[in-house]
This record gives C-alpha cells, structure tokens and sequence, in this order.
C-alpha cells in the first residue's frame, strides 16, 4: 500500500516523532554536555545556603551542632577563626561525635571528638585578604577544584568579630558521565521503540474520525450520504459532524427544490410560449394583411408577453426568498419599518389603481406600528395579498384592508367577498402553483401567496387564512411589533 505522506496521521505521527527526538535531544544536554556547569551551580548554590543557616544562627550555643550537621550532611568542610586566622571551631563531612560530658570548671556541656581541628587550608590567606577586601562583608574564592564562601560573622564564644569559612569540593563529573551516557543509550533506544508504535497507534486514533468526516463530506448531497460516524471523540468533531449533516440537509433541499420548480416552471411557460409563437406565426402567414387582426394578434402576443414577464419575476422573487440564508431565523439587524405607512400606502395605491373599475378599497389602519424588516419585501407581500383579494372578491367589488396590535404582533387582515375557500384547499393555498391550478387560472403564476409566506416567515411571523363558502376569505399576517 502506497504511503500518504501527506495524510492527517502521518503528518500527526511525524510530529510525535520531532516532539519525541526533541525531548531526549534535551535530556541528552541536560546530562552530559551541561552536566557539569549544573553539578557546579548546585554545590554553589548549596554551599551559600549552608553559609547562611550558620551565619543566622551563629550567636546561638548550639550553634557547634548544627555545623557539625549541616557539615556531614552537605560534604562541607566549615572553619570559624578569628580576624588574626586563628581556629575557634571546625567541622568536616568525617567529624563525629562520641559522647558528652562536663567542661573543666564542670558546667555545661562538650562534644568529644576523635581528631583535633583541622589545619587551614593553604588558600586561607587569599581567602581572608578577599574578605578584608570586601565592602560587603563576604567573600567567595572559586578555583576548578574548590569553591569557598565566607563572611564576617557574631560567634557566640568570643566578643570579637570572627570569620565563617565553608568550603567545598567541585568534582569533575567526567566519569559519571560515562555511566549515564551508557545508561541513556539504553534508556533512548527503548523509548524510542515504544514511543514510535504508541505515536503511531495514537496517530491512527486521531486520524481515524477525520478519514470518516472526510469520507462523509464527499457524499454529501447524495442517496448514500449516511456513514457510520461514533460521536464522543472529541467535541469539535462532534460539532463538524452536526455541521455537515445540517449541510446536508440544506443541499437536498436545494437540489429538490430546483428540480421541483425546474418541473413546474417548465409547464407555466409553456403556455405563454405557445401564444407567442402561434399568434406570430398567424401574423406572418395569415393576417399581416389584415391590419384590424394583425393589431388584435399582436395585442395577444403583448399580453402574453407581459405574462411572461411577470411570471419570470415571481419565479426569481420566490427563489430567492426560499434560498435566503436567513429565512429559518427571521430577519436581524435590520430597519424598523412603519407598517401603518406601508399598509396604506398599498391600499392607496389599489384604490386609484381599480377605484375607476368600481371597486371600493375599505381602510381600517392604526397609526404608530412598527415592525423590524426589510421594506421592500413586506411591500410585495402586501400587493400580491391586495391583488389577490381584489382578483377573488365577489359581485359587490368591496376589499378590507386593516391593521392594528395584538399581544406584541402586528395583525395585517385583507379580506375579500368572494366565493371562499372550501376548507380541503385552506392548508394547500400557500403552496407554490396550488391557487393557479385549483382555482381556475387566476393569478399570473401561481406563486403570489408563496411568497407572502415566505417573506412573513422571513420575518419571523406566520400567515393564514379564514373563509366561509359564499362569503369571502379573510388573509392574515402576523409580524413581531419592533
């Protein structure tokens, strides 16, 4: 099988690996090529604190026993001497003691030791000339073998000012670094054997929900979009799971609804299609000669035209409405609009437009109603509601046109004095081409109260109707007030 270097899991094994190389890169520094300089600042470190335990503690009696513990515990040899370098106490790693007993004038208490003090060092000199020298009062002296820190100290046992000397010995780690190496050599070829497979078993892991998304995403919009996905990895895959599925559904509902209205506009414009091209054809070879049918002809051929035109607008209109991003959630961050101004604006316009036809346009419109949306489309919602009103009234020409505030909604009603709905087709009129199939014709094109409720859902509302057989329908939108 092929390696794909380029794979999610290779690239995240890879990277286990340069983090594992790395780590023991480091490891392999910290213990040999800077084991020493770390050996040394920890014996310094170490020496200084020593110092200070005994220099806080220096005025104390009891203070011989804690040199003598802090000298055989931490490897360090201690002298406390006079300015003149005289020896008053000293302690090294070896001082033990043997057992107590009284003084000469009898009181008190001595520590027996096996040896005597120990001779200054021969570097005392230098020591002490360093001290004297110091404006602080201590002093360090730090060859390749030894590291010394002193300072001027309060002994108890003498009113002079005496000199606290604590030295020790910096070994040069050459040959423990000779075990370690041996011993990491050991240590690195077994982590690296079992570091190796568990990054690659760890790789696999992590790689193997990202194989099923990408698998998953590459069929979506298809029959055999479902693929076996376990939840509970990890919360963003999770989260880019329910994405996709969502993404999913989105596109099926695209793809049916283009094929749906591909189907259904290809019968609407069929028919004005047809008209134009046969009364064109008569003009051509029938009535070009007759100038009264050539006009009537091609006054068809206008108004079938027009249709068409009408009818490709809607179609545009109510794709886009039904493909809006937003169309689930309702409209936000948008203008208030006035809907007493728009609502009367329609119904004023209706009633110029078919005052002259006899019918009366009633208006009952509440002043001060706002609601949050995009003008334009609840404009349009309101002249197809208006068009269709006046295209279904009845014999009196009367159409209702009100507004007012109900429990935070705006309540637009536009009601007509037709032959109404029969309560079988209440629930299918919303439906995209139902009203010009099922109602003899009437409409351009069967997607005006579509897009009404398309655009009142658009705006998070809801549209419906009530009717009575022989006395009219009454259309409702309801709209959150702003």
């Amino acid at each position: 099988m092929k390696l794909k270097t380029r794979s999610f899991g290779f690239r995240l094994w890879i990277y286990f690996v340069l983090f594992t190389a790395l780590i023991f890169t480091v490891l392999w520094l910290l213990q040999t090529v800077f084991l020493q300089s770390f050996y040394n600042a920890m014996i310094i470190s170490n020496t200084k604190q020593t110092a200070e335990s005994i220099i806080s503690g220096s005025s104390d009696s009891a203070i011989d026993s804690t040199i003598d513990t802090l000298a055989h515990n931490n490897s360090l040899l201690v002298f406390i001497t006079g300015t003149d370098g005289n020896v008053i106490y000293s302690s090294d790693a070896f001082k033990e003691t043997k057992g107590r007993g009284h003084n000469a004038n009898g009181f008190g208490e001595k520590k027996f030791e096996k040896h005597n003090f120990r001779s200054l060092p021969e570097h005392y000199d230098e020591f002490l000339e360093a001290l004297e020298a110091s404006e602080s009062g201590t002093a360090e002296f730090h060859d390749d073998d030894l590291y010394v820190y002193g300072a001027y100290i309060d002994y108890y046992s003498t009113d002079e000012k005496a000199v606290l000397y604590v030295g020790a010995t910096i070994d040069p780690v050459g040959a423990s670094v000779k075990v370690i190496s041996m011993q990491l050599v050991w240590v690195t070829v077994l982590s690296l054997i079992v570091g190796l497979a568990l990054s690659w078993l760890i790789a696999r892991k992590f790689a193997s929900p990202v194989k099923r998304l990408s698998v998953k995403a590459k069929k979506l919009g298809e029959d055999d979009y479902d693929t076996d996905f376990r939840k509970g990895f990890c919360s963003e895959l999770d989260e880019l799971n329910e994405t996709l599925d969502k993404t999913n559904v989105k596109l099926i509902e695209s793809r049916n609804f283009q094929m749906e209205l591909l189907a259904d506009v290809s019968h609407d414009l069929r028919t004005p299609l047809t008209m134009i091209k046969g009364y064109a054809e008569m003009v051509r070879d029938i009535s070009r000669e007759d100038e009264q049918q050539c006009a009537e002809d091609i006054a068809v051929i206008i108004k079938e035209a027009d249709r068409l035109t009408a009818l490709v607008n809607e179609i545009m209109e109510y794709s886009e409405l039904k493909t809006n991003a937003v169309g689930k959630n309702g409209i936000d961050d948008t203008a208030a609009v006035d809907l007493s101004a728009l609502v009367k604006k329609t119904a004023d316009s209706f009633d110029s437009l078919y005052s002259h036809k006899g019918y009366t346009i009633e208006q009952s419109i509440e002043g001060g109603i706002f609601t949050h949306g995009i003008e334009s489309r609840l404009e349009r919602a309101l002249y197809n509601l208006a068009d269709n009103a006046v295209r279904h009234t009845g014999e009196n020409k009367k159409v209702c046109i009100s507004l007012s505030k109900r429990e935070g909604n705006a309540i637009i009603r536009v009601k007509d004095f037709g032959s109404g709905i029969p309560e079988s087709e209440a629930e299918h009129i919303w439906e995209r081409y139902y009203t010009s199939r099922m109602r003899q014709g009437k409409g351009v094109s069967g997607l005006g109260l579509a897009i009404v409720k398309q655009t009142a859902e658009l705006h998070g509302g809801r549209c419906y109707v009530k009717s009575e057989q022989d006395k009219g329908s009454t259309f409702v939108i309801e709209l959150p007030l702003a």
